[in-house]
């Protein structure tokens, strides 16, 4: 039985024999009359696009029929088909789930064709919806979405894995550009809230006096400028994951309000006295190191232990190795894809300049390096010459992070092993260094 089938169900087989009549003028559609509520009941199965009801059957009530249908099968739209005229009766049937109420009468043929019209379009509608929704699902899986295979990456695919497959909240860390947004869309969509909303919000980019109405609402008429109600991104998340991006960025006195959310898993709109009951994974993200921001007393202790969850760190480009020659490929032919070019390819010596630089805007200057390559390379293969960087001064930016000695020993070792290809006779040579004090420095720092 296809989607496009009618239950008719009316004791009465002139009637019936009528509103088979009526339906069947559109060609689209089939009908199969039953002349009992349980007839049609043991038929569901059959997976009709709606069922029309009258009222009052021989063997059960319309209102028995309807409660037994929306048990089994609580998205089947029911339309009632009755002659009674009861105003009381009608409302009763649509608070009890009905899609309509239709009288008898010689409008009941216009008024169900439209009911039915409207129906198979909510039905496709939702058809594809859900294939939409797969292949969002598709597109964001983490093997699809986060692309590696540095040992750094294997264990973000691990921890991706263990959070789609729990309830935990998830904190990421990591330097700006190193993909964290990404991850978290790739443990909503791995997870059983794929086919729910994700919803993204940059607390750092929201005035601190507007972000109480952005992320849980407001009433009309809370404050002078809000002329109408407004939906927070927590109640457009609901069932779904909120990522909260910069999270370090909250002032203190929101960080109160949200800890309360995250408690009571309820929230108020401003200017309502009614608590919202709301069901939301929460996924963080911040460049910044919480725990200390935690005793600078920037953040909250209660809410830090709150958020951490499962914490998963995004290493930035210069730690993945050969990462940067698998992203670097994919970025040029999703390029030459979307501006419609042929192929390119990447000469050994491109290969060796790509892996030389330290990228400090992470994975998002990669792409950008990469998109300029190809528009630069006259022929199919990229060269040296097509390769840009324009980063701002490594020396300033690496100062200013203001790292231990030994963090800056560790980095700069970790840089020339990655510039020469792990030849640690070379990376000795090139250091000033001892090979032996380079293995040491090497097993101390673990690289």
């Amino acid at each position: 039985m296809t989607s496009s089938c009618i239950f008719v169900v009316e004791d009465d087989p002139w009637y019936a024999d009528l509103l088979e009549y009526h339906i069947k003028l559109d060609p689209a559609y089939t009908v199969e009359k039953f002349t009992t509520g349980r007839e049609c009941l043991k038929n569901l199965y059959k997976n009709p696009l709606l069922v029309t009801l009258d009222f009052s059957l021989p063997d059960m009530k319309g209102k028995e029929v309807l409660k037994r249908i929306r048990e089994s099968r609580p998205d089947l739209p029911v339309v009632i088909v009755s002659g009674q005229e009861d105003i009381r009766t009608a409302v009763d049937l649509l608070k009890d789930g009905a899609y309509d109420y239709i009288i008898k009468d010689e409008d009941t043929r216009n008024r169900l064709l439209n009911v039915i019209r409207h129906i198979q379009e909510n039905s496709r509608l939702r058809s594809e919806n859900e294939q939409l929704k797969e292949i969002v699902s598709k597109k964001y899986r983490f093997s699809n979405l986060i692309l590696g295979n540095s040992e750094a990456i294997k264990s973000i695919y691990s921890k991706i894995e263990l959070a789609a497959n729990s309830t935990i909240t998830v904190s990421i860390s990591g330097e700006t550009g190193t993909g964290k947004e990404l991850v978290a869309k790739a443990v909503h969509y791995s997870s059983n809230r794929t086919k729910n909303p994700f919803v993204a919000i940059n607390v750092a980019a929201i005035p601190s006096e507007l972000i109480e109405s952005e992320l849980f609402g407001h009433e009309k008429g809370a404050f002078t400028s809000a002329v109408t109600r407004r939906t927070g991104k927590f109640e457009e998340a609901n069932k779904g994951t909120i990522f909260l991006d910069e999270i370090a960025e909250m002032d203190l006195n929101m960080q109160v309000k949200l800890l309360r959310v995250l408690q009571e898993r309820e929230l108020f709109r401003i200017g309502s006295n009614t608590a919202l009951k709301i069901d939301v994974r929460i996924i963080t993200a911040t460049h910044k190191d919480l725990a200390e921001e935690v005793s600078k007393g920037r953040f909250r202790a209660d809410l830090y232990y709150r958020l951490m969850g499962l914490p998963i760190h995004m290493p930035p480009l210069k730690e993945r190795g050969k990462d940067v020659l698998i992203l670097a490929e994919h970025f040029a032919s999703e390029f030459c894809r979307e501006n419609g070019k042929d192929p390119v390819a990447f000469s050994t010596d491109a290969k060796k300049k790509l892996m030389s630089y330290t990228y400090p805007g992470n994975i998002r200057e990669l792409k950008s390096i990469i998109e300029l390559a190809v528009l630069l390379a006259d022929k199919h293969e990229i060269e040296p010459e097509h390769i840009t960087f324009r980063a701002i001064d490594e020396k300033k930016e690496l100062l200013a992070r203001e790292m231990s000695l030994e963090d800056y020993t560790r980095e700069i070792i970790s840089h020339y092993l990655q510039k020469y290809d792990t030849k640690a006779i070379l990376v000795a040579e090139k250091l000033g260094i001892a090979k032996s004090t380079l293995y040491r420095l090497m097993k101390k720092y673990n690289l």
